[in-house]
């Protein structure tokens, strides 16, 4: 399956963390690897083409608009897509085990759980692992979606995801994903992963006391507006 899996990496401002990351994935024999820069004023995009990646510009600034760009960006016979923080918060070996579900028949969309698998000392900040359960405790109550987990970390059927539409451009992106996921009827797993703290850098959004609370604020709002309006 290999051949036909494609990652995307959302990144702004990572040239540190990027290049070590890059390493490890090459040891995958992925069909493409996009890093979307999402307005990096370092040289993201530099490492990134030097170690082979395929980049595409976004200088719309949000999570979501990096990874529209990335979706744009993929070839004909890519047939599953990952998503992974450009960080290296996310571990590449556990990749094979992201895609499994898929690759056995089992599953549309992989949420690769950070609650459920291994973590490293301080790599999910006390504010991230309260914003993460509310959130999830949300989508329980007010979708019946049981998850433990918006995870970075994923793998879908491009089929899939091109029958979810997503449009959110900025940090509602993941949920948005797992609520459209839910209200189209895709089969959704979760796996245990491992999680790191960041290999370099500061996070833009758990590294500041605004980013945390504007990304908190974005997901909750996302929830809330998906509760009040039909699927369309």
């Amino acid at each position: 399956m290999a051949n036909r899996v494609a990652l995307i990496l959302p990144a702004l401002d990572e040239e540190e963390s990027l290049a070590p990351l890059l390493a490890e994935l090459a040891r995958y024999p992925l069909a493409q690897v996009i890093v979307a820069d999402n307005g990096s004023r370092d040289r993201t995009a530099e490492v990134a083409r030097r170690q082979g990646a395929c980049v595409v510009q976004e200088p719309r600034r949000g999570y979501g608009a990096a990874c529209l760009a990335g979706i744009a960006a993929l070839r004909p016979e890519v047939d599953v897509v990952v998503f992974m923080d450009a960080d290296g918060s996310d571990d590449p070996a556990d990749l094979p085990r992201l895609l499994e579900p898929i690759e056995r028949g089992q599953a549309d969309l992989v949420i690769g759980s950070r609650v459920l698998g291994q973590r490293e000392a301080g790599a999910l900040t006390p504010q991230q692992r309260i914003g993460n359960a509310l959130a999830t405790v949300l989508l329980r109550l007010l979708f019946g979606i049981r998850a433990t987990d918006l995870g970075p970390f994923r793998a879908i059927r491009r089929s899939a995801l091109e029958r979810l539409a997503l449009r959110d451009p900025d940090f509602g992106w993941t949920v948005e994903m797992q609520i459209r996921a839910h209200r189209t009827g895709l089969r959704v797993v979760e796996i245990p992963v491992r999680y790191r703290r960041r290999r370099a850098g500061r996070s833009k959004i758990s590294g500041t006391v605004s980013g945390t609370v504007r990304a908190g604020l974005k997901i909750i709002g996302t929830i809330l507006k998906y509760r009040l309006q039909p699927l369309h």
